[in-house]
């Protein structure tokens, strides 16, 4: 893929999240672009940075390691986002490189951020992954847990959580997720609602989305894993 490519793409996403967010009454400036680069080396994410773009997401702490920390220090106001499931062992680690972790799904790992705090680390912005369709195989809390458990996060741990994500069951329309979400942020109070991906973050914004997750639809179908 040449860098005209991503540029264009970029372009074109961006006018699509102005023109969704104008059709709902929204302000387009309330909609935050996160640009998905898991699979994607440095030196294919460099042209997105040189224009200006500086939000991005990874699904793995050390893929991110891989790449982020030298991005990080060649280009300023990069805002990185873990989208990926974490393992309470990779958890000083994510705090240190993410500047929001969207995946707060457990008891265990919402403890683990709550002792590193203690211990002085700065704990980003942290994100409830809801599970919306309840799927088995799927990380997230289950939508009836989901009010006890970010209140238990925010209150009881103070934990910095400002937000809720959700992936909907890909065999399913989305709308019915997304507006989940969005009924239980109102209850909540949390203004954050990361939903929406490549293929329909349109409808996640008609829907109230402030943060929409695009890989594909930037870089192409996702690159496969050597071996």
């Amino acid at each position: 893929m040449t860098e005209i490519d991503v540029i264009a793409n970029l372009k074109d996403v961006e006018a699509k999240i102005a023109a969704a967010a104008e059709d709902a009454a929204r302000d387009p400036a309330e909609v935050f672009l996160t640009l998905v680069s898991k699979t994607w080396e440095a030196d294919d994410i460099r042209p997105l940075l040189d224009a200006g773009h500086r939000r991005f997401g990874e699904n793995r702490v050390q893929e991110a390691q891989g790449k982020w920390p030298e991005l990080k220090d060649a280009y300023d106001s990069v805002w990185l986002h873990l989208i990926g499931p974490l393992q309470t062992n990779k958890a000083k680690d994510a705090v240190r490189l993410f500047d929001v972790i969207e995946t707060l799904d457990r008891e265990k790992l919402a403890q683990s951020f709550a002792k590193l705090a203690e211990d002085g680390e700065l704990i980003p912005e942290l994100l409830v992954q809801v599970n919306t369709g309840e799927e088995e195989q799927k990380a997230g809390v289950a939508p009836k847990a989901a009010a006890d458990f970010a209140r238990y996060c925010r209150d009881d741990l103070a934990l910095p959580v400002t937000g809720l994500m959700a992936i909907p069951p890909a065999d399913e329309p989305p709308a019915p997720h997304f507006a989940l979400l969005y009924k239980l942020s109102e209850e909540l109070g949390l203004p954050r609602l990361s939903m929406g991906m490549s293929g329909d973050y349109e409808t996640a914004i008609h829907l109230g989305a402030t943060d929409v997750r695009v890989g594909s639809a930037i870089f192409g179908p996702r690159r496969p894993k050597e071996g």
